[in-house]
């Protein structure tokens, strides 16, 4: 087993002179990994195993830790939170770190594997949700699913704002303005407007959505295709939250058993 790098920022992964990938990762970037973890025989020992896998991580023991850090300039590909942390919980860190600027994926890995934990965390904006009684090399093949997703961008990238008729996206810090009003979505439902109002007067299917709100192959919800009433709440708090500025908001259309379309230039 690898050491496990210490709770600070100066041992922060990085792609300056001196680091080397594992083997099987020779010619490639490794995924970088912020692990917040309070419990530190736990953190030590994932820590190694994901590093073992090929990973760089650095690891926090609570929040703050994690703030500071990215503050100073620290970089990571993906953030790893414990739902129980002390002082601030790992669902309160999450908005916390959206309102900071940060739009890095978040995956909890949590003791709290009750639906009802995990589908509060999707509603927060967490890209994945894994109960830690699965075991590293579960977590390892999600974690990858994200960081190969995160490689393949499935809508477009823009420099700067997007404008879509009184709609303003602002992709850089993932906020979205309706007649200049923040509607204050989540990460994930700014990803799904981003998506819809890119492809204007297009249907995107539920699949699209889903993994938009996720990543591309993730499953979850009951029966084979499930995920259709994920969407369809996530869809309708999204319209939920522009009708509190704008009661005659229409612009998501929807296809019934297809999808959904943003319908107005």
């Amino acid at each position: 087993m690898t050491t496990p790098m210490k709770d600070n920022v100066s041992a922060w992964p990085s792609s300056k002179p001196g680091f080397r990938p594992d083997e099987s990762n020779v010619g490639e970037r490794r995924v970088r990994l912020a692990f917040v973890e309070d419990d530190d025989d736990y953190r030590e020992a994932v820590t190694g195993e994901l590093g073992d896998h090929g990973f760089a991580v650095e690891s926090f023991c609570d929040g703050p830790a994690l703030l500071g850090a990215l503050a100073a300039g620290a970089e990571a590909d993906i953030i790893l939170l414990d739902w129980n942390l002390p002082g601030m919980s790992g669902i309160d860190l999450l908005p916390k770190l959206r309102r900071n600027g940060v739009s890095l994926p978040v995956v909890f890995l949590t003791g709290r594997s009750q639906p009802v934990y995990e589908k509060l965390a999707f509603d927060r904006g967490a890209v994945d949700f894994v109960d830690k009684t699965r075991g590293v090399p579960i977590l390892v093949q999600r974690l990858r699913l994200i960081a190969g997703s995160a490689k393949k961008p499935s809508e477009p990238e823009f420099a700067g704002n997007f404008h879509r008729g009184r709609l303003m996206l602002k992709p850089g810090v993932s906020r979205a303005f309706w007649d200049d009003s923040d509607i204050n979505l989540t990460i994930t439902e700014f990803k799904i407007v981003h998506l819809l109002a890119s492809s204007v007067g297009k249907y995107v299917t539920y699949r699209a959505v889903y993994d938009c709100m996720h990543y591309v192959g993730f499953i979850a919800g009951s029966g084979e295709n499930g995920y259709r009433t994920n969407v369809r709440s996530c869809i309708k708090r999204i319209r939920n939250k522009f009708r509190a500025i704008d009661p005659d908001f229409a612009e998501i259309e929807n296809y019934q058993s297809f999808g959904y379309r943003w319908g107005k230039e």
